[in-house]
């Protein structure tokens, strides 16, 4: 089974110093914790209201209009950024010709201001470089900020929202067999006793067939894991990650008949942390993300 595109979301991240604390308010109530912090995306003015008319040009322009209620907060800049950047993610652009300003104002009825501010702010983004004698051009997807919100959203609407999930699963894959084994080694009791307490916590919501639980305990136990071993350049990645965590979480949430040996192979890596058993660990966060990986993916 795979996941449904739809099902993956960037809105909710789980910073770090408050993963922990999630995992111990659940383990009271037995209920979700609602503390999470909004995206660290730098929002554009919201627009005037004499702008209006000119930002439903922007978001309409070149393809189907977003959801409405997603123009909220965006002025006519932030418009055109998101515009440009979903079309270049998906390949709309030729990565052989420059992108020509005068262009691409005539075609969203815009100033050259806002195309000059906008096109900043995708080369910013690593998205398009602009050079003397050579004009703004269309990077490669190597040399995108992928971990850029942004970034990432426009790759999950696009046609490549499977690989960027599958390139999202293989990282986690990567990083969490490590993660768990610094928290082992670490060996932080409040964190332990939080991770333990999750797991029951994710059986209660399994036998709720309570979906949105399920999956937000799930997010929270591989968060605090990935960002309590006290190295910051995994924690730095942890919130990259919550959009696959999110998919998966969901995916198994619809399959009851994999609640069981799931919630067993937490159980198993709780169980390794807690004797402190390093290679244990490992090889427990790794049979945890085996179990999620083949359909994940599929």
């Amino acid at each position: 089974m795979s996941i449904a595109p739809h099902e993956v979301t960037r809105k909710s991240t789980i910073p770090a110093q408050l993963a922990s604390e999630s995992l111990g308010q659940l383990a009271a109530s037995g209920r979700i914790s609602t503390a999470a912090s909004a995206p660290n995306v730098a929002s554009a003015d919201p627009p005037s209201r004499n702008s209006h008319s000119e930002v439903h040009r922007v978001a309409t322009a070149g393809g189907a209009e977003r959801n409405p209620g997603s123009r909220q907060g965006r002025g006519l800049h932030g418009q055109l950024v998101h515009q440009l950047g979903q079309m270049i993610v998906t390949g709309n652009f030729d990565t052989l010709r420059p992108l020509v300003p005068e262009e691409i104002g005539r075609r969203f009825d815009v100033s050259r201001t806002v195309v000059r501010e906008s096109l900043r702010v995708l080369e910013a983004k690593g998205l398009v470089s602009a050079r003397p004698n050579v004009g703004t051009r269309v990077r490669p997807v190597t040399e995108w900020n992928l971990f850029d919100p942004d970034v990432m959203e426009w790759r999950f609407s696009g046609p490549g929202r499977h690989e960027h999930l599958q390139e999202l699963l293989e990282l986690w894959s990567a990083i969490e067999p490590t993660a768990a084994r610094l928290l082992a080694a670490r060996g932080d009791r409040g964190v332990l006793a939080n991770l333990a307490a999750a797991v029951p916590a994710l059986s209660r919501a399994a036998e709720d067939n309570d979906t949105a639980s399920f999956t937000e305990i799930d997010v929270q136990f591989h968060t605090a894991i990935l960002t309590a071993g006290g190295n910051h350049m995994l924690a730095y990645l942890a919130p990259s990650l919550t959009p696959v965590l999110q998919a998966c979480g969901r995916r198994l949430a619809s399959c009851p008949e994999e609640y069981a040996a799931l919630i067993g192979l937490h159980q198993r890596l709780v169980d390794a942390l807690d004797t402190g058993a390093e290679d244990a660990t490992e090889q427990a966060s790794r049979s945890v993300l085996s179990a999620v990986q083949p359909s994940a993916s599929a």
